[in-house]
């Protein structure tokens, strides 16, 4: 895929605390020298919020949705169909990566994504880590990893994260883009583009270290995970 703009789409439901922390984080990631040449757009979609969620992302640069859904399908919708209006592109030119607010790309991970999609694929399905001071970190990395291959063998994990996705977007569009669903709007499109015929990468090799806070925003997300490890308590928490 010859690339000429490239979105990162961030759905946020009152994060100013986090947001600032994921905005650096993908600024950072935008100063790649794999990206020289290539224009990049961050657009925050500020979902439902009753915080200074809008006016942080606002004072980084970032371009700013403000939608009224409490939905995180339709905020990464909304996010994707505004970076279609401002990149300016089309969209057989346009790649668009999602991440979360609560979530720390690390320095090179456009450039990872950009690269593959350079190779051909349509999709890269990326994973995620918790920081290593957390308890939760390592009972996570082995429930997380239990498939993995033996050896330095490619991993095809099962996983699939809005904090660590990318893709076309005219392959997003063949298939419908992100549902309006509260939860699992992610794996959702991934089976989408899969049985579309796309060609999609599940990779480990740049993995977003996410928030180990146990009431996320998202409902049935990734904190209702992390409170059904042992470690936290085994159930999970309202």
């Amino acid at each position: 895929m010859s690339v000429a703009a490239l979105a990162v789409v961030v759905p946020a439901h009152d994060e100013e605390t986090l947001l600032p922390v994921a905005l650096a984080a993908v600024a950072t990631a935008a100063r790649h020298p794999a990206l020289a040449g290539t224009h990049a757009e961050t657009v925050v979609v500020a979902d439902a919020c009753t915080d200074r969620t809008a006016a942080v992302a606002r004072a980084v640069g970032a371009h700013v949705v403000t939608i009224d859904r409490r939905n995180p399908g339709a905020a990464r919708a909304a996010g994707v169909r505004a970076a279609l209006r401002r990149c300016g592109v089309p969209a057989t030119r346009l790649r668009v990566l999602t991440t979360d607010a609560d979530s720390i790309v690390p320095p090179g991970w456009i450039a990872h994504h950009l690269g593959h999609a350079r190779d051909g694929w349509d999709a890269v399905v990326g994973t995620v880590a918790l920081p290593a001071g957390s308890p939760l970190a390592e009972p996570h990395r082995v429930r997380y990893e239990a498939g993995r291959p033996a050896g330095h063998r490619p991993w095809d994990h099962p996983h699939v994260h809005g904090a660590n996705l990318g893709f076309g977007a005219a392959a997003y569009l063949a298939v419908g883009g992100f549902p309006p669903v509260v939860s699992g709007e992610d794996r959702a499109l991934v089976t989408a583009l899969v049985h579309g015929g796309h060609r999609v990468l599940r990779t480990d090799g740049c993995p977003v270290l996410t928030s180990p806070r146990l009431r996320a925003r998202a409902v049935d997300g990734f904190g209702d995970y992390l409170a059904a490890l042992p470690a936290a308590g085994g159930a999970a928490r309202p």
